[in-house]
């Protein structure tokens, strides 16, 4: 499964949360490549999954998953581990 953190410039903030879903999806035991964009390279690809935030999300298509924090795990996981699931059950 492919999921992409995006972020307005791609070096920080969705590297940080990108780190954050490699770790849950290495404790749920769900395999998937975790890569981190800006939102012009996000704009064009396609993943299986965005991970991403409010501000940002209607920019993207597909299958889009806000989550309220780049770096604080558990409101990652609360908003986003169900997604991960699903997207990985249809990957």
């Amino acid at each position: 499964m492919h999921i992409i953190t995006v972020c307005g410039n791609g070096i920080g903030s969705s590297l940080m949360l990108a780190g954050k879903v490699e770790e849950l999806c290495e404790e749920e035991g769900i395999e998937a490549d975790v890569e981190s964009m800006d939102l012009n390279g996000a704009s064009s690809a396609n993943p299986d999954l965005f991970i991403t935030v409010k501000e940002l999300a209607p920019e993207l298509h597909g299958n889009v998953v806000i989550v309220r924090s780049y770096v604080n795990k558990k409101k990652i996981r609360e908003d986003a581990l169900e997604a991960i699931k699903a997207a990985a059950a249809n990957a």
